[in-house]
């Protein structure tokens, strides 16, 4: 397998590219300003929304071009943009977006063919930033007003997949494309677009509610498929969960802030605190008291930026230079006692998954740290769940710069080392993995 899947590695490699490029020089789906508008009009909810979770509300065709062709070598991959229901940290419900690929080809695996679920890593907070949009041709670039753009960083996750012939659906989150804001890495709304992403899907693949589901996630994907994980037995039993991969999850969010505090992609703490200030406003005037006009610029900046605005116009962030005392914004957060308990909730490894679970973390990550990935794997084998945790041991390499130190741990384990795909193959066969590993 290790052959084929290296060939592929170069071929969408050399797709992605070419795509890209092409979207790039044609300013193809230039959206509206997202402070006025969706991105497109398909992104914009009806006034009554479906209350059970995981309805889809419409669909449109799209042909996907940025990623490998079907197990019957179907190209363009034949494709639906979906918008479906799911449910806010409050209980509300919400639309969210993405995704779908169906497959009719054979399916190269054990078992039935499962529904794959990609929970993207970061794309930003902004509408612009949704991965449905770049999704199709390898890169949305928005050119109205100050030019943004937003890379589809998940073709290389999608091709595995849809080269073995599994159905795969690439999710949003919510407030990304949809009306209100991205609550980026927060614990429950994640979790919960994941599952009823996969629930959408089976529904559109036929109706198969008990067809097997695989999550695959890395960085905010990890935390994810993680938080979706240990929720499934309470929130979707009826999705038949059948494994898990989490790479680098942010599962402790306190530990991550402080990590990338200063690093390349720095900015993305604009992200976590404006998702935490919008569900819990009653925090507002204690950061307000805490940040600069420094600060304050981030945190409006970052409402409408991608990851690419953040690493392009504010690389390094570093929030002693945001708040009033020259500290960092973590340390004002902890000090807050009414923030206790909202960081507290966004810790994942409280409830032991049913599903067995893979947790991949580079010693080495200078951007979502080791140690808690480590701990949530600690945590939830003491607790009875089914955990594989691997160690990847790539040299620090420019620490602080998030491209080698985050990402090289991302393609060696999911791409290179034949690691990723075999496990959540295992979990399909008849003797899953069972018990805990830590490596």
């Amino acid at each position: 397998m290790r052959p084929r899947r290296h060939r592929l590695l170069r071929t969408l490699l050399v797709v992605w590219s070419a795509v890209g490029i092409g979207v790039t020089a044609s300013g193809l789906a230039a959206a509206t300003p997202p402070d006025e508008a969706p991105p497109t009009p398909f992104y914009l909810p009806p006034a009554d929304l479906p209350g059970r979770p995981g309805t889809v509300v419409r669909t449109e065709p799209v042909d996907v071009l940025a990623t490998a062709p079907t197990s019957d070598g179907t190209w363009p991959v034949d494709s639906q943009r979906v918008m479906f229901t799911s449910t806010k940290e409050d209980g509300s419900t919400a639309a969210v977006t993405g995704i779908f690929m169906d497959s009719e080809g054979p399916w190269n695996g054990p078992g039935e063919r499962p529904t794959v679920v990609i929970a993207p890593g970061t794309t930003g907070q902004g509408d612009r930033c949704a991965i449905s949009l770049a999704m199709p041709h390898g890169l949305y670039a928005d050119l109205n007003g100050e030019p943004t753009f937003s890379a589809n960083q998940e073709a290389l996750s999608a091709a595995v997949w849809t080269s073995l012939g599994a159905r795969v659906f690439v999710t949003d989150y919510v407030g990304l494309g949809t009306p209100g804001i991205h609550t980026y890495v927060n614990r429950v709304e994640t979790g919960h677009a994941v599952l009823d992403a996969a629930r959408a899907a089976n529904a559109l693949s036929g109706g198969d509610s008990d067809a097997p589901v695989l999550l695959w996630g890395y960085s905010q994907g990890g935390g994810a498929t993680a938080a979706a994980a240990e929720l499934q037995a309470a929130y979707a039993p009826d999705v038949n969960l059948k494994g898990v991969w989490a790479g680098a999850p942010v599962a402790d969010i306190r530990a991550t802030l402080d990590q990338v505090d200063g690093a390349l992609i720095g900015g993305v703490i604009g992200f976590a605190v404006n998702g935490i200030l919008d569900r819990h406003p009653n925090l507002q005037p204690y950061v307000d008291a805490a940040i600069n006009e420094r600060g304050q610029a981030l945190l409006g900046a970052a409402r409408t930026a991608c990851i690419g605005d953040i690493i392009l116009k504010h690389p390094f962030v570093d929030t002693r230079e945001m708040t009033v005392d020259g500290r960092p914004l973590g340390a004002w957060l902890n000090e807050i006692p009414e923030a206790q308990p909202v960081l507290d909730d966004q810790r994942i490894g409280t409830v032991a998954p049913a599903a067995p679970v893979l947790i991949t973390s580079g010693v080495n990550d200078d951007t979502v740290p080791y140690g808690q990935a480590a701990q949530l794997a600690q945590d939830w084998c003491g607790r009875g769940a089914d955990v594989t945790f691997e160690t990847n041991t790539l040299p620090p390499i420019l620490p602080g710069a998030t491209l080698p130190g985050h990402f090289g741990p991302l393609l060696i384990d999911a791409f290179g080392d034949d690691k990723v795909v075999p496990y959540l193959m295992s979990t399909l066969g008849d003797e899953p993995p069972s018990g805990c590993v830590m490596g």
